[in-house]
């Protein structure tokens, strides 16, 4: 700023605070809040549904903090909105709304079931489940309760304990309920055909149109289908159930995934862009719609550096939850096999879900080192895990055609 205008600015402002003290005619003196929390002028609220309901549970939450069924009922909102949207910051607020017991021994069963519900979307399976297991001993008829445990049981490749919560769920829960859990633990252990065949059943007679919770086992249902189908190599059947479930979740982040998943196997790269083009906050699916757009034009140095960066804020937090996605990330965009293969088998300790097996083999194979794939080579003969994809990788694997 050149001398002079900094002369006139700084004496213009002395003038402005001068006038300012005094009471001009006709002039009210100016309102000087009280302190900090006074409210001067509440704003036109907008926003989408979803923050309607944040508002809504904020406010009963701010007038009984510590009532646990007011926390629950919040806390559960929270991760429905979560899981809906791929939004971590859901789970954060219903973590919030736990606060109150969120180290204590033995809260409430509504929130320790949360809590473990918690505990399994960040990861920390151990915690989820010894929460889970004091729950079935205090409230058996819990439904929600081994649903929730036999997902853990799912990802840790604990498939026959998986079987023996399902099967709790015969009397408790509707047959949709229950026999899509059972395909879901029976389809990892060798029973591929017969778990598809069930839930294909299960979804026949379950009736399409019994409000929210129904539309939600549905949605559970058909995506589970899909990715059955999947496997088995079917395509089509693949494709048609995850569009049924579009239909009634045009939004949800973990059937986006999916979906994209089984267009990217079949080289649909512009259908994937198109797909995911308005979902782009969600990490998962950003990452998809990156590795499409990547086939046809190299991936611009700030898509890589958007991804990367969202990776190493996940890490900062303590997060372990993106391992497989950033595996991919290495592999199929920076097209370092190696770091690929790092992240696939620290995220294989933790989890073991065909996806996770898949990025394993792929980043072996891409690495070059069957000897790094060997241990869960060994552990999906003995689970008689089925999967087109992965069997293809295991041959080459197997057979050193590297």
């Amino acid at each position: 700023m050149k001398p002079a205008a900094c002369t006139i600015r700084v004496a213009a402002a002395l003038a402005f605070s001068a006038m300012a003290s005094m009471a001009l005619p006709g002039l009210a003196a100016p309102f000087v809040p009280r302190s900090g929390a006074e409210v001067l002028e509440r704003l036109p609220q907008r926003g989408t549904a979803s923050d309607a309901v944040v508002r809504r549970q904020r406010a009963r939450l701010a007038e009984a903090p510590r009532d646990p069924a007011v926390a629950a009922e919040a806390a559960q909102r929270y991760i429905e909105l979560g899981r809906a949207t791929g939004d971590p910051r859901y789970f954060g607020y219903a973590q919030a709304a736990l606060a109150p017991w969120w180290q204590a021994a033995a809260p409430p069963v509504p929130v320790l079931l949360l809590r473990a519900t918690l505990l399994q979307s960040s990861h920390r399976f151990e915690e989820s489940m010894r929460d889970l297991d004091a729950v079935t001993r205090a409230d058996p008829g819990n439904a929600q309760a081994w649903v929730t445990l036999a997902t853990v049981q799912v990802v840790r490749g604990e498939y026959d304990a998986a079987i023996r919560s399902c099967g709790r769920l015969s009397s408790l829960a509707s047959q949709l309920a229950s026999m899509t859990c059972l395909a879901n633990a029976r389809a990892s252990g060798g029973q591929l055909a017969a778990s598809e065949r069930l839930l294909a059943l299960a979804i026949e007679r379950s009736p399409s149109a019994q409000g929210a919770s129904n539309d939600g086992l549905r949605l559970w249902a058909l995506t589970l289908s899909g990715e059955l189908a999947a496997r088995g190599g079917d395509e089509a059947r693949a494709e048609a159930r995850f569009r049924q479930a579009l239909d009634l979740a045009p939004d949800d982040s973990y059937l986006l995934g999916a979906y994209a998943d089984l267009l990217l196997d079949q080289g649909r790269h512009a259908e994937v862009q198109a797909l995911l083009r308005e979902h782009l906050r969600i990490d998962g699916l950003l990452l998809r719609h990156t590795i499409a757009s990547h086939v046809s034009v190299p991936t611009e140095a700030n898509a890589l550096a958007e991804l990367q960066a969202r990776f190493t804020a996940a890490a900062r937090r303590g997060e372990a939850i993106h391992q497989r996605e950033q595996a991919r990330f290495e592999l199929h965009l920076r097209h370092s096999a190696r770091a690929a293969l790092e992240l696939a088998l620290v995220n294989w300790q933790v989890q073991k879900e065909p996806a996770d097996l898949r990025i394993l083999l792929e980043a072996a194979v891409a690495a070059r080192d069957p000897a790094a794939a060997r241990p869960a080579l060994a552990w999906r003969r003995r689970q008689g895990l089925e999967d087109l994809k992965i069997a293809s990788l295991a041959q080459q694997l197997e057979g050193d055609r590297l």
